[in-house]
Order: C-alpha cells, then sequence, then structure tokens
C-alpha cells in the first residue's frame, strides 16, 4: 500500500565549519522524527572525532569496505573531500521515497549537485557562514585537525562557498536558531508550491 504522501528529500550543504550538521540536528527534534523525519548517516574513511559515534554522525569504515560497497553499488554519490571518502547510502533514500517522511542529507557540494541530478525533486540548500573570519575561527575551535588538515579544510571551504548558486536556497548562518528556524520555513514553504502537490488530490478539491 503507497503512503499518503511521497518521501521528500533535503538535501543540506556546507563548507566546513559552516553549519549543516548543527542545522540537521535541531531540526530532527522527536516530534519531527515521530512524524516520519530522519537523517541520512553517510559513509566515511576518516576517522572518528572526539564525541563522535559509530552510527550516529557517521559509518566509520575502512578504505577497503568503501572500496567493496562503491563496487555493489551502495552510495547514491561518492566523493573524496578533505583526502577522505564519503559515500551517501542509496537504501535510504529509496525507503523514504517510497515509504514517506522527510529525509535530510548533510554533503558536501559535489554530493549535493549529484543527488539533485539524480533526484530532481529533491531540495537544496546551501549554508554560508557569516564571514570568511568566522569560517576560520569555527574551524580552530573544533580542535580535531592538525594545522595542515586544517590549512586544507580552510582553502577547500573558500572554494566551495562559491559553489552557493547552484543551489535553490541559501541561508546565512550568523545565529544558529535564526538559521534553522530559516531552513525549517524553506522545507515548509517549498513544498507547498504547486508543481510539488500531488495533482490528483488537487483535481479532487477542484474538479
Amino acid at each position: 500500500m503507497k503512503p499518503e504522501k511521497p518521501g521528500k528529500i533535503v538535501i543540506i550543504s556546507s563548507p566546513s565549519g559552516g553549519g549543516k550538521t548543527s542545522i540537521c540536528r535541531r531540526l530532527l527534534s522527536p516530534s519531527r522524527k515521530k512524524n516520519g523525519w530522519k537523517f541520512s548517516i553517510s559513509y566515511t574513511t576518516r576517522r572518528k572525532r572526539r564525541g563522535e559515534r559509530h552510527g550516529r554522525e557517521y559509518f566509520f569504515v575502512d578504505d577497503n569496505t568503501f572500496s567493496k560497497m562503491f563496487a555493489r553499488n551502495a552510495f547514491a554519490e561518492h566523493f573524496k573531500v578533505h583526502l577522505y571518502q564519503y559515500g551517501t547510502p542509496r537504501d535510504t533514500i529509496d525507503r523514504t521515497l517510497k515509504g514517506g517522511g522527510v529525509l535530510l542529507l548533510d554533503v558536501d557540494y559535489q554530493g549535493a549537485l549529484k543527488l539533485k541530478k539524480d533526484y530532481p525533486e529533491a531540495i537544496t540548500i546551501f549554508i554560508l557562514p557569516p564571514s570568511i573570519a568566522a569560517l576560520k575561527r569555527r574551524l580552530k575551535a573544533r580542535g580535531t585537525e592538525t594545522r595542515e588538515q586544517l590549512k586544507v579544510r580552510f582553502e577547500n571551504s573558500k572554494k566551495e562557498m562559491r559553489q552557493f548558486r547552484q543551489f535553490e536556497y541559501v541561508v546565512i548562518n550568523d545565529d544558529l536558531d535564526e538559521a534553522v528556524k530559516q531552513v525549517l520555513s524553506i522545507i515548509n514553504c517549498h513544498f507547498c508550491r504547486s508543481e510539488k502537490l500531488r495533482q490528483e488530490q488537487i483535481r479532487k478539491i477542484v474538479g
């Protein structure tokens, strides 16, 4: 039996330090989880940071495991980012589209554009920091990378910020609470656009 409403895919992207992960966590309140909101957990070959847990932030795997998953087409998108591999599991997206609910995807801009091409019904939101200086402070405050790793992330992040024009919506994350409100408003309003509504439902109402 088909769900009353098809599943919705929301792709949220930002440079490292932009705040996409924090925004996704705030969006997944207990009440929204009960209504079918879920977070797509990606696979990565990087090591766990302090406080992270396997199966919560990411599925942490070695290069061999990642390569085997790629070979069997398990990823809807995958890219090498900041020296490590990242991949979005295809089955999570397919289950959401068939079963209903809202799936939040936290991916870099390359992955976001690949997913949008394969899932054109998805919504894309890009998160910007309020300034380059703020981005640098946020990356340093993590305290999770070596000086060389931090330099790579910062330089890549500056390049990634220039990709904002390829996204449907842009939110400047100066205040986290306000940024979450804006993203939530975008999601709610986007799926009320006439072309996003179920046409058979509309025909029943207006004839």
